[in-house]
């Protein structure tokens, strides 16, 4: 994105179609990855969709569709994979949807660069396809077993659990909102901001085992509380990082909740809520103002609210 598309014209509209195809997308393509139970063909086709970005920057436009789409293929097919071998844990989760926040710091470093390594790049997202291909389809030696099939597609949410994803659809969308729009007056210093970065990834890995270990409610409680506290102090480079650990760590949860939720379509369960994550952008993209830093503070009780009711759902249903 930023070492070939970002120097078209068209770029202001190359990232709202890339953030269009990376995750609203998603929904369409969870839908048909839970019908095909081939998870690892999308995961390896997003890589090479990707690899495939590369000889389009000619055309801005063609290019940004086809890594949006490769990017949404990847999250799918290998979300899907992920949720269904962790069964009932989110610990693995959070470590599959963590890593994101690194690429998009070092890919936007390394991209308004002068000396992009695309050739190495594009070996490692051709190995990694192959890689994914012969793990899921391997029927002896290391591999073996580590597919898991799909359960039989049903898209239909339980009556009385619709509320529970509506809520946990617009936790997603808060959090996504939050992270477009959280500015700290100390983020300029790059420690400071390669420490933010460690704190995203390190909080959404360490969300999914603390719900494992303590709950999922008491989890959330008990990390968006402090990290509503802490948002209080934005000009407190410790208080600042503390805050978006804690705040991100119910990532996973919310990804889990709804797959326990739709069972049957576990794709679809995560499109749903990648569409949320879009929809939280939109203010960034429309040049929202950034609201003052108590609204932080609001929207973390919010989530902890709206978490709890979905979350105290009946048992039977989720959980």
């Amino acid at each position: 994105m930023f070492s070939g598309i970002s120097q078209s014209p068209d770029w202001y509209l190359c990232i709202l179609i890339y953030n269009f195809c990376a995750f609203a997308v998603q929904m369409p393509i969870g839908i048909i990855a839970d019908k095909l139970n081939r998870n690892y063909i999308f995961a390896g086709a997003g890589c090479v969709f990707i690899a495939i970005a590369f000889g389009l920057v000619s055309l801005p436009l063609a290019a940004t569709v086809v890594v949006g789409i490769g990017n949404g293929m990847f999250h799918i097919g290998g979300g899907v994979d992920v949720l269904n071998i962790s069964d009932k844990k989110s610990g693995a989760l959070g470590v599959f949807v963590s890593p994101g926040a690194f690429g998009v710091y070092f890919g936007t470093i390394l991209g308004k660069g002068s000396g992009f390594p695309s050739i190495p790049v594009l070996i490692a997202l051709f190995a990694s396809a192959g890689v994914i291909f012969v793990a899921c389809r391997a029927k002896s030696g290391a591999f073996r077993g580590s597919y898991i099939n799909n359960a039989v597609f049903s898209p239909r949410i339980p009556s009385g659990m619709v509320l529970a994803v509506i809520c946990l659809g617009i936790v997603v969308c808060l959090r996504s909102y939050v992270g477009f729009m959280l500015s700290f007056p100390w983020k300029s210093n790059g420690y400071w901001a390669l420490a933010l970065v460690f704190g995203t990834v390190f909080g959404k890995t360490a969300g999914g085992f603390l719900s494992d270990k303590f709950g999922p409610v008491k989890t959330a409680v008990f990390t968006l509380g402090l990290a509503a506290l802490l948002f209080l102090f934005p000009q407190i480079p410790v208080a600042g990082l503390a805050s978006v650990l804690l705040f991100n760590m119910t990532m996973p949860i919310t990804l889990w909740a709804v797959a326990r939720i739709i069972p049957g379509a576990k794709g679809f369960s995560f499109g749903l809520l990648t569409f949320a994550l879009f929809l939280g952008f939109l203010p960034t993209y429309l040049s929202a103002a950034a609201p003052p830093t108590w609204v932080f503070t609001l929207l973390s009780v919010m989530s902890i609210i709206l978490l709890t009711a979905a979350l105290r759902k009946p048992k039977s249903n989720h959980q």
